[in-house]
């Protein structure tokens, strides 16, 4: 039985302007699996969760071991990238979550939220979302990625926690395995 959880939330821009770019995502998602599978305390205790957005976000996976197989991330065929909906969709589930794990007596970290876009918000109440989420007792540490022409200021205020930037020649899995290594993985698997 499992005593501790790491809960970590992957929110990824699916809209039309990161076709190019979901290749490198779902590479990124099997090598942040590969690395967590090479540690034996991350295998039991990292839960991934995976939103998805364009105009509207969906949960594509829900908070399962991070080693069980999942559906590649694809882009849709959407213009928008309502960051708004996502940030409120995402502070539902890991409410609903975190409400979950401790019903089954499992020690719950702080969750990490991983933002991955290559783009600008199409909304404007997108910050009044983000802060919503993070006013919450279970505000999660908040990581941005960005691919691309991003909005440099927007992921500044997004990634409390840390920034990455692909055209920096960061990749995904790498930086996705950074982020928990602090708190779960040993340094030699990272």
């Amino acid at each position: 039985m499992v005593s501790e959880v790491l809960p970590c939330y992957v929110v990824c821009d699916v809209s039309f302007s990161m076709t190019d770019h979901i290749d490198e995502v779902n590479a990124g998602m099997r090598e942040f699996r590969g690395v967590v599978h090479a540690d034996r305390r991350a295998t039991a205790q990292i839960r991934l969760c995976v939103v998805v957005f364009a105009e509207r976000p969906l949960v594509v996976q829900p908070l399962l071991p991070a080693l069980d197989p999942a559906e590649p991330i694809r882009p849709r065929q959407e213009s928008g990238s309502d960051f708004g909906s996502a940030f409120t969709l995402v502070h539902a589930t890991i409410e609903r979550d975190v409400k979950s794990l401790k019903t089954q007596r499992i020690r719950v970290r702080r969750p990490m939220l991983f933002f991955i876009s290559d783009g600008r918000a199409t909304d404007r109440g997108w910050p009044q979302a983000l802060a919503r989420l993070c006013a919450t007792s279970s505000c999660p540490e908040m990581i941005a990625f960005g691919f691309g022409a991003v909005d440099q200021p927007a992921l500044d205020r997004i990634g409390t926690s840390r920034v990455f930037l692909g055209r920096d020649g960061v990749r995904l899995g790498l930086a996705l395995a950074s982020s928990v290594a602090r708190t779960v993985l040993r340094p030699e698997h990272v």
